[in-house]
């Protein structure tokens, strides 16, 4: 029943975005206000980003400073966090990629 509903509620949804998709010519307002809007998230995303980072890597030099035998093991972990802040700042990229270059909502 519930398999059933969730299909259901696809093809609602897919016939939805189907008349979206299948739209004419966007208006150059409208390709303006992306870039405008792909922009501004980037750079959110960028800054967050770079806060996030900038507060790790704080911790990680007052951890080791307060304890040098563990800069090992805080190093580690200081470079797992980082890349997985990055991996936020890489994910908005590819979504201002998508929005800019094949942007689902311009048709």
């Amino acid at each position: 029943m519930r398999k059933a509903l969730l299909t259901i509620l696809n093809t609602i949804a897919f016939i939805a975005l189907a008349s979206v998709a299948f739209a004419g010519e966007a208006a150059p307002e409208v390709i303006s206000m992306t870039s405008i809007a792909t922009a501004l998230g980037m750079a959110l995303a960028a800054a967050g980003c770079g806060i996030g980072q900038g507060l790790g890597l704080k911790a990680a030099c007052e951890g080791t400073a307060r304890n040098p035998e563990a800069s090992g093991k805080i190093t580690v972990t200081m470079l797992i966090g980082l890349a997985m802040i990055e991996s936020l700042a890489i994910y908005a990229l590819v979504v201002n990629l998508i929005l800019l270059f094949a942007n689902p909502f311009l048709g």
